[in-house]
């Protein structure tokens, strides 16, 4: 008996399980002018069949066989996600509805009884073989829309990465800070927010998505530095009263250049929103006293908290254009005394618990002598200059 025959060009596969010569060569003779046939005389050699790289389309198994019955060889073909998508038709004498029940709730999708009739066998087979082919188009269309999603989901996380960088490379042209603080404060702020995420009061708002959205647009925080004048953004020394108000307002060019940036996509974008807060709010202190708007306590955005804190530690302890930084344990003596004043007591008290993180994000990405020189050079053509305020 030959056991397989050619696959002639678009001839689908049939696999005939039944341990019956005779029960096989009626199929075979059924099946042989419309399908490619594959023999198995046992359950076992079904599976290795229905399991390999030439799968079947669609199996025609018998119930009653030595070893491993039907029943058993279709719940091992249901259970195995290679196999579970190849459709099963029970061809048997079992011809009792329990027998019938048993085998589609097994999975099969249909049950002949025999003596079998060669249209009917046809016919069902043509039926399930066109269901499988729209169930095999549906499945790849679905995986093709589900890569095309991914795949503009990762274009937009890009674009925002690269937008982000876009903006806050602005900024650090004309800031007297190096683009170090950006990536040091954030790194610092997404440490704090892993810290107290599982605090009551944070637990809803810093999820994972949260988080991340945080780390990638801390270094927003101060893109409203670009509509400074330069003769006070890049003063050396102590501001006047006066400058000092000036410089207050980058909290709101900021927000206001991100809140222009929404506009003009014309929808709110989570990214962008966590931006505007930041870059708005972390000047504000939990007592009331910051600025711009001088909120206290919950009413400060828990982002605007965390980066307020990741601010004020790098300010202290970097060295900067105009001044050498202090001692880590001079920063944190500062940063208790402000607890439940300048700072969220809690994001205080974790802040304590991962000061040894804040040290090692520090010297991983200090600042360089070459660095702080070429941020002198970069910016040494404005620090002369005097600017008209409007």
């Amino acid at each position: 008996m030959n056991m397989l025959t050619e696959k002639p060009v678009g001839k689908s596969t049939i696999l005939v399980v039944d341990d019956t010569p005779d029960n096989i060569d009626l199929l075979r003779a059924v099946l042989e002018d419309e399908y490619r046939t594959k023999i198995a005389v046992n359950g076992e050699r079904a599976l290795r069949i229905a399991a390999g790289s030439d799968q079947p389309d669609l199996i025609l198994l018998d119930i009653m066989m030595p070893g491993m019955s039907g029943y058993d060889v279709c719940r091992a073909l249901k259970a195995d996600p290679h196999t579970a998508g190849i459709p099963v038709i029970f061809v048997t004498a079992m011809g009792e509805v329990a027998d019938e029940q048993l085998g589609l709730a097994l999975g099969a999708v249909d049950y002949i009884t025999k003596p079998i009739s060669a249209p009917l066998v046809l016919a069902r087979i043509k039926t399930q073989l066109g269901m499988k082919r729209m169930q095999d188009f549906l499945r790849d269309q679905n995986q093709y829309l589900e890569s095309e999603v991914e795949r503009r989901v990762q274009e937009v996380a890009a674009l925002q990465d690269v937008t982000i960088h876009v903006m806050a490379s602005l900024a650090e042209t004309r800031d007297t800070e190096t683009g170090n603080h950006s990536r040091r404060t954030a790194y610092y702020l997404r440490a704090l927010a892993q810290q107290v995420r599982h605090l009551p009061r944070f637990r809803d708002f810093l999820t994972d998505k949260n988080i991340d959205m945080l780390f990638k647009t801390a270094p927003l925080h101060d893109i409203g530095k670009v509509g400074i004048p330069d003769h006070i953004l890049l003063k050396p020394g102590r501001y006047e009263p006066h400058e000092m108000e000036i410089m207050k307002t980058h909290t709101t060019r900021g927000r206001d250049a991100i809140e222009a940036a929404e506009r003009e996509l014309g929808i709110e974008v989570d990214f962008l929103r966590h931006a505007k807060q930041i870059a708005y709010s972390h000047h504000e202190k939990w007592d009331g006293s910051g600025y711009p708007q001088g909120l206290a306590g919950e009413a400060i955005p828990i982002s605007a908290r965390l980066m307020a804190l990741a601010d004020v530690y790098d300010a202290l302890i970097s060295r900067r254009i105009y001044k050498d930084g202090i001692s880590h344990q001079e920063a944190v003596r500062m940063i208790v005394e402000g607890r439940g004043t300048h700072f969220d007591a809690e994001i205080v008290d974790a802040f304590l618990q991962i000061q040894d993180q804040f040290v090692a994000i520090a010297e991983r990405y200090a600042d360089g002598a070459s660095e702080i020189h070429d941020k002198q050079r970069r910016i040494a053509p404005f620090a002369g200059q005097t600017t008209t305020l409007s």
